[in-house]
């Protein structure tokens, strides 16, 4: 870069800060230079600012967008009045099908903060375990989809079937690992720049815990993200490969850019983060970042891998063929929770009602549930047929529930129990027997013997979790909160 390319680059990077200043409030522009003090102390004073590099996820959520406002301001401070700053990593984890529109809310931020082009950033995106250039336009890969699919059915099978649906367990690991591995690519990071609160963190290493006990693994007992790394590092840190077995998934890739182990520090932010509740603050993400409501990832009760609208999905299905309740009941039910969970972080009221008309009316619940299981075929190759198996979850602990959901689901195979299970268990079957297990579980035969062999998880309980990763608090539901949810619902219907 020449000196006067320099020159005219740092002199735009300046007038952006100084607009991007202007959308904070007073209180929010103090939280920036406590943020600019705080990086220079733990990068060991102004001299080593510049060798500093730090790590944060974006995933297209509301926090991690303010997040990186922050960073960002913080950084062009630095460099404003320093020599040099720190660098900034921003990571996106594709394990999930994150939806075009949040890619293109993802694209519109990192434009309007002019980071594409400052050597000083560097964007990525994890895609099945392998690391790239962050790509808004680039679409889920085939083997990234399959491997989201084999996750959720794996997770839904690993679970007690009377219990409420918490799917998302395979989150704490899949994230664990992503952590782990975009600290170590690379030249790796010296920090994790972390906004989750005490009580968001201990809830990920209580579901990390959970999590592993399902994989047969050990994650030792922590409250906090302090102990993470050097717990993934003395486990190999590729915890689905220990289960799954190395010969069926890969390693993190490109090969030989990953350093063996990486000591990483976190630096905590949460208590900075100026909490951004009424209306007129949401100009900083409509008018500055041109961040679109509808692919902003909001707090719901959504699964990782699933849109909020599938989540609805399948806790329809669990109502209508496991609690002898309604499909709309089962649906409604979803639906007013995750309103419920909005109005309780307190988000203004119109991206509530954004939210509310994404589920759809009552009266049209027929159709969405059509819509539904297209999507869920389209989106992760997954029948109802399959789904509801992944609900029953029969395999667990030898098969403990196989009979009762034949007897429930498919009586006409209620003969072939003993076969079914020689299968599963690598004894003698047929072909035909191992193929019908395959298409009314979606699982290959091999992995569900892992599931046969599993026990239930002890003291299993119901995950809330959104799909940034960034789980709900469990706070008591006040009558306010569920008052305004109920009447959201009511209104949709009229």
């Amino acid at each position: 870069m020449s000196t006067i390319h320099e020159q005219a680059m740092t002199y735009v990077y300046q007038q952006m800060l100084q607009r991007l200043l202007d959308f904070y409030s007073r209180a929010e522009r103090t939280a920036i230079q406590l943020l600019v003090q705080r990086l220079v102390v733990a990068a060991g004073g102004v001299e080593r600012i510049g060798d500093y590099r730090v790590l944060m996820v974006q995933n297209g959520s509301r926090e991690s967008f303010y997040v990186l406002t922050a960073l960002r301001a913080a950084q062009l401070s630095i460099a404003g009045r320093y020599p040099a700053t720190f660098g900034l990593r921003v990571v996106t984890p594709r394990m999930g099908d994150i939806s075009q529109a949040t890619l293109e809310n993802i694209h519109r931020c990192y434009s309007a903060l002019f980071v594409y082009d400052d050597p000083r950033v560097e964007l990525l995106m994890a895609d099945n375990r392998e690391v790239t250039p962050f790509n808004h336009r680039k679409p889920l890969s085939t083997a990234a989809r399959d491997a989201n699919r084999t996750d959720l059915l794996m997770f839904g099978h690993l679970r007690s079937p009377d219990s409420l649906l918490g799917l998302g367990d395979e989150g704490y690991l899949a994230m664990a690992e992503f952590y782990r591995n975009m600290a170590r690519w690379g030249e790796g990071v010296d920090a994790w720049v972390s906004s989750d609160t005490p009580r968001q963190q201990k809830q990920f290493m209580a579901g990390l815990q959970r999590a592993s006990r399902r994989f047969g693994l050990v994650i030792e007992p922590s409250g906090g993200f302090d102990g993470l790394f050097a717990q993934l590092d003395a486990m190999g840190g590729e915890l689905f490969r220990q289960f799954y077995g190395q010969e069926n998934i890969g390693p993190w890739r490109p090969e030989g850019r990953f350093e063996a182990c990486r000591r990483m520090g976190r630096v905590s932010i949460d208590d900075l983060i100026v909490d951004r509740l009424e209306e007129n603050s949401w100009a900083l993400f409509g008018e500055f970042l041109r961040v679109s409501p509808d692919g902003l990832v909001a707090p719901t009760l959504d699964h990782e891998y699933l849109s909020p609208y599938l989540s609805a999905h399948l806790y329809g299905l669990q109502a209508c063929y496991l609690q002898g309740r309604s499909y709309e009941h089962g649906y409604g039910d979803y639906v007013q929770r995750t309103i419920m969970i909005m109005h309780r972080k307190r988000l203004p009221m119109h991206v509530c009602q954004q939210v509310q008309e994404l589920f759809g009316s009552p009266s049209a619940m027929p159709e969405r549930r059509a819509q539904a299981a297209a999507e869920a075929q389209e989106a992760l190759g997954l029948s109802e047929t399959q789904l509801v198996c992944m609900l029953y979850a029969p395999f667990i602990e030898n098969g403990a529930g196989l009979e009762n959901y034949l007897r429930c689901c498919h009586p006409d195979m209620l003969f072939a129990l003993p076969e079914l299970r020689n299968a599963i268990e690598g004894g003698p079957a047929t072909e035909e027997a191992k193929q019908w297990l395959y298409e009314i579980s979606g699982l290959p035969v091999a992995l569900l013997n892992k599931v046969y062999q599993s026990p239930i998880a002890v003291s299993e309980q119901p995950i809330v979790t959104v799909s940034a990763r960034r789980l709900e608090p469990e706070v008591p539901e006040s009558s306010e909160d569920e008052q305004v949810a109920r009447e959201l619902y009511e209104r949709s219907a009229r």
